[in-house]
């Protein structure tokens, strides 16, 4: 369980903070929610606490496990299905599952198409979902400005994996 002044990551939204724990009388139960607020953009979510697994919420990642993921993300090997259709019910799942590699899979593969054939509407959308997701943890991890952690993600992926020997 959660406590207040607790970050923690959505897989739909990104990192925020636990601002309250609060009940309320739904269909005639009553029921305890977390207030989760993000500190870019205002977002304000209602999670029930008994729902919290399932959703897929989780604690930040320390600054050490940000440090690796960064290293990581060169060496991330990206499939893109040709069916745009499939694609993104592949990449929704990605984003879904709330793991920060499978969220930098999907802005690696869309990056990387975008910048070969361009991007639907949907998927750009996606893209810039992704980054966000992304973005708002490494902020809040590293206590640095959104635009430096946007940067430092594009660095990464842009960058070349290291050959092996």
């Amino acid at each position: 369980m959660f406590q207040i002044g607790d970050l923690i990551v959505h897989p739909m939204h990104g990192a925020g903070v636990i601002d309250d724990v609060i009940q309320e009388k739904v269909a005639g139960k009553v029921k305890e929610y977390y207030v989760f607020k993000m500190p870019i953009g205002g977002l304000t979510l209602k999670i029930p606490t008994a729902n919290c697994q399932a959703i897929g919420i989780r604690t930040i990642i320390s600054e050490a496990e940000a440090e690796a993921f960064f290293a990581g993300i060169p060496a991330l090997e990206v499939e893109s299905n040709a069916n745009w259709n499939k694609r993104y019910q592949e990449n929704l799942l990605r984003l879904k599952s709330g793991n920060l590699n499978e969220v930098a899979r999907v802005v690696k593969g869309l990056m990387r198409r975008d910048s070969r054939r361009g991007l639907s509407t949907g998927e750009r959308k996606m893209l810039h979902s992704a980054k966000q997701i992304i973005i708002s943890e490494i902020a809040l991890v590293e206590g640095c400005a959104y635009q430096d952690a946007e940067e430092r993600l594009e660095r990464a992926v842009m960058q070349k994996p290291p050959v092996p020997q």
